[in-house]
């Protein structure tokens, strides 16, 4: 993948979750505040507790830390997959927000 085409996909992924935490405010009472700093997006939840998502250009990766640990993405072709076996990083997150939110959460890719 060449930095333009790694540059295009994962500010596709930063700008889905940013857009999934707009849908996921109308739809429930998570009141996740998200913030967009360049290539970081820092999404805080009512205990206080965070998750952060920011790129790793040199890398060609995304990185996402949340309470449970730090996890690395590449894109396999189809899908931003861990590079540890912690599966597909929107089912990732969703499962990360919803542990830190306390209620069931949704994340998807842009369609």
């Amino acid at each position: 993948m060449t930095d333009l085409e790694y540059l295009d996909r994962a500010e596709a992924v930063l700008r889905a979750v940013e857009l999934n935490c707009d849908r996921i405010n109308e739809e429930t009472d998570a009141d996740i505040d998200n913030q967009r700093v360049g290539g970081m997006v820092t999404l805080t939840f009512r205990n206080g507790s965070q998750i952060v998502i920011n790129l790793q250009k040199p890398l060609h990766e995304i990185w996402m830390a949340a309470r449970s640990g730090g996890y690395h993405y590449r894109y396999d072709g189809a899908h931003w997959t861990d590079t540890k076996g912690a599966g597909e990083f929107f089912a990732h997150l969703s499962r990360e927000a919803s542990l830190q939110a306390g209620i069931p959460l949704t994340f998807r890719p842009l369609q």
